[in-house]
């Protein structure tokens, strides 16, 4: 059935009892601010900083990448499927947020301080090492949060707010990361080991606001005591149930697609700045001009999505996107003194559509998750975000190893004025791939069905089902 433009659900007309308080916004939200400054500065500096502070080859960090992507496809859905599992006074997934805490921290300290005498091999293996543990740490905390955020609320609308206001957290945590960039651009003049320093003070400080930020989360939320013990059967069964669902294997491909495309402005806008448009002090500021309007366009595209419908609305903000990304291509053959203004440009309304796919894309893949309770009477959220992840993970991890390997085979010298070879193989990746995925996207995308009128149709099922469940006890 295709998405109804009837408003059935106005932003006005939800029942007091189903709109959640600030407080539980809040609390839901914050963990948020530090993961989105992790992941952020992770994938804005990781490459640079092994590159041109470690002096490890770009070819052997994207294989570090690349092998980082295979193990998570263990321990991701591993991780979904236990959290859905787990039956504990504290929650199935408040649980695994607490446990993340320890594990985070550290790894994430591993990744920017390797110790100063390490070097060649010994220096690989203690990246791969770190990396690869923090993103495994990371999926202790984001599968089962993402999956709290889906019992917290059954209104269509309603939870677009709720992971509305968990992508300005993140957003959040993302231009303070940018920030961060600042400080490295800074340490950078000054040599190799203020960098290490710089890093190594930044990673301590982030670990412990994270660390207490999962903590308040934990403290201050409730989960449904119902929605415990609501899966059965074996992991190759919660997973094929995921496939099979029809709406939730579209938009894994589209996710794969939407995400290889968006990981470029956190792989390479470094890359672009110094070596493209010349100034490595504009990085930062470029990232920025994507990250403010990501944030302030949330309000916009809640409204929007109320009376346009999640899904067109969503397809309109990728086809935004790609042409924003697909300008970028032009950059090697603008004036030099230009080249900054068409980037920022380009930057603003390409961060303005994220803040769409952000808002929007999580509350779709939430009212998924009910339409399996339709099919199955399961709950399994967690196999559910734990192969959303998985996708996530794969699709950086495939940007990242494509990046690697095309600067290293155009020949990219670290540190020095680039070719014109080089400066076209950097804008190709960074401006005409993206087009190519955001509008494949939203081509894919134009074929789902699960739209507003759909979800009412379920949810009615499921609450009388829910009615019949609690008059036969």
């Amino acid at each position: 059935m295709a998405e109804s433009d009837q408003q059935l659900y106005p932003s006005s007309s939800i029942p007091v009892a189903e709109r959640l308080g600030w407080n539980t916004i809040t609390a839901y939200g914050a963990p948020g601010i530090g993961a989105g400054y992790m992941y952020l500065l992770l994938s804005l500096y990781i490459m640079k900083f092994s590159t041109d502070v470690l002096l490890i080859a770009p070819a052997v960090m994207g294989t570090i990448f690349g092998i980082s992507r295979i193990w998570d496809a263990i321990s991701d859905p591993f991780a979904g499927y236990l959290s859905d599992r787990t039956i504990h006074k504290l929650g199935r997934r408040r649980l695994w947020l607490l446990i993340s805490i320890l594990p985070i921290a550290l790894t994430f300290m591993m990744v920017f301080s390797p110790p100063v005498a390490l070097s060649g091999s010994w220096l690989t293996v203690w990246m791969a090492v770190g990396i690869i543990a923090f993103y495994s740490a990371m999926t202790l905390f984001i599968v089962p949060h993402m999956s709290l955020g889906a019992e917290l609320t059954s209104n269509y609308h309603e939870r677009s707010r709720l992971y509305g206001l968990r992508h300005v957290a993140f957003t959040i945590g993302s231009i303070l990361a940018v920030a961060s960039m600042q400080l490295f651009i800074n340490a950078e003049k000054e040599g190799p080991l203020v960098v290490r320093q710089t890093a190594m003070n930044l990673s301590v400080i982030a670990s412990i606001i994270t660390a207490v930020l999962i903590a308040y989360a934990v403290w201050r939320l409730r989960e449904r005591d119902d929605f415990q013990g609501r899966i059965t059967g074996n992991p190759y069964h919660a997973f094929r149930d995921v496939w099979r669902n029809r709406h939730a294997r579209l938009l894994i491909i589209v996710s794969f697609v939407e995400h290889v495309g968006a990981a470029t402005i956190g792989v390479l806008t470094l890359y672009v700045a110094s070596y493209v448009i010349g100034n490595p002090m504009l990085g930062p500021a470029i990232i920025l001009a994507y990250m403010i309007p990501s944030t302030i366009s949330v309000p916009l595209w809640l409204p929007l999505s109320r009376r346009f419908g999640k899904v067109r609305l969503w397809i309109f903000s990728m086809i935004v996107t790609a042409i924003a990304f697909g300008a970028m291509i032009f950059l090697p053959f603008l004036e030099l003194e230009s080249r900054a203004w068409w980037i920022f440009t380009a930057a603003v309304f390409a961060g303005a559509a994220a803040g769409c796919g952000g808002t929007i894309g999580p509350s779709v893949q939430t009212d998924i998750i009910d339409y399996d309770e339709y099919l199955t009477g399961e709950r399994k959220e967690g196999s559910y975000f734990a192969v959303w992840n998985f996708v996530y993970k794969c699709a950086t991890g495939v940007m990242v190893i494509l990046t690697g390997y095309v600067l290293q085979f155009s020949g990219f010298v670290p540190n020095q004025e680039q070719t014109m070879q080089v400066q076209i193989a950097i804008v190709l990746l960074y401006g005409l791939f993206p087009f190519v995925c955001y509008l494949l996207g939203a081509w894919l995308f134009s074929r789902f069905t699960l739209g507003e009128e759909e979800y009412v149709r379920i949810r009615l099922v499921l609450d009388q089902r829910k009615r019949e469940s609690e008059t036969a006890q």
